[in-house]
């Protein structure tokens, strides 16, 4: 039986799609902001294997409330980590490429120092060591960019402001992968099935759409597609301030991951179409 940690976040969205018989907790069953309650569910419902699909990603509203952050990122995935491990259940965990710095323009391997350069980059890096010291069997899956059909994200975003503007100004240099999040979920559960058999190859992985573009670039693809006329200037991340500091390279060097568990980068101009329609 799988435990999920979340219900109308994206990952867990599409978890639900790909796997209805699963038990999913949103707040009611089971509060971020409570690591015990965290704790708890896992021993009630023992399951074989935990995937928490929750985070605080609000990451400019981060900057102003660490301590929400690092409750949700850090004490909480560290419960359920610790829980998952006297249970002997495999732990599986999200986090980001905010971790890094974003400093040049090479992929970042899994054990590429981190050098988080925000508030929700701090609390996510906190959360990976707390999980990787937890003592069970876990795996982090770096991701970055996600998108999908549900909640709010950036090609919707477009796809709303579309409706309204023939024009947009779209930041260029800031460079990585859009993440599919069915592609997520689906990476989550083989890797789970794996990792029951072969617990040795618990760590950290990362998982990214291919090929890597800037946000102005992922822009114009998406109109490609959606057929709507807007004219896109790009502009540099100083035109375009934001409470939290994003990372310029979000690049990441998934090549353990396909090795590990055959899993390979996605094709995100693959589930675009579907996320358009849903708009």
């Amino acid at each position: 039986m799988i435990l999920i940690f979340g219900k109308t976040g994206q990952v867990a969205r599409a978890l639900a799609d790909l796997s209805p018989d699963a038990i999913f907790l949103d707040r009611a069953g089971a509060d971020l902001t409570n690591p015990a309650a965290c704790a708890a569910a896992i021993f009630a419902h023992k399951p074989a294997v935990v995937i928490n699909a929750a985070a605080y990603t609000a990451v400019d509203a981060a900057e102003a409330d660490p301590e929400t952050a690092f409750a949700v990122n850090r004490d909480a995935p560290a419960a359920m980590a610790k829980a998952a491990a006297e249970i002997g259940a495999v732990f599986l965990h999200i986090s980001t490429d905010y971790v890094f710095d974003g400093q040049g323009d090479a992929a970042f391997a899994p054990d590429h120092p981190c050098a988080p350069l925000s508030v929700y980059g701090d609390s996510k890096r906190a959360g990976e060591v707390a999980v990787l010291t937890a003592g069970g069997v876990a795996a982090i899956l770096r991701c970055s960019w996600v998108f999908s059909p549900y909640g709010g994200n950036f090609v919707k975003t477009m796809v709303r402001l579309a409706q309204g503007r023939t024009a947009l100004s779209i930041v260029n240099d800031q460079i990585g992968g859009p993440t599919p999040a069915r592609a997520i979920a689906e990476a989550l559960l083989q890797m789970g099935d794996i990792l029951r058999k072969q617990p040795d190859l618990a760590g950290i992985y990362h998982f990214s759409g291919t090929p890597d573009l800037s946000w102005a670039d992922f822009a114009a693809e998406i109109f490609a597609q959606s057929g709507d006329q807007v004219t896109i200037t790009p502009i540099p991340s100083r035109d375009y301030p934001t409470p939290a500091t994003r990372p310029l390279n979000s690049r990441l060097d998934c090549e353990t991951t396909q090795n590990a568990f055959g899993i390979a980068r996605p094709r995100w101009r693959d589930y675009l179409a579907e996320v358009i329609k849903s708009a």
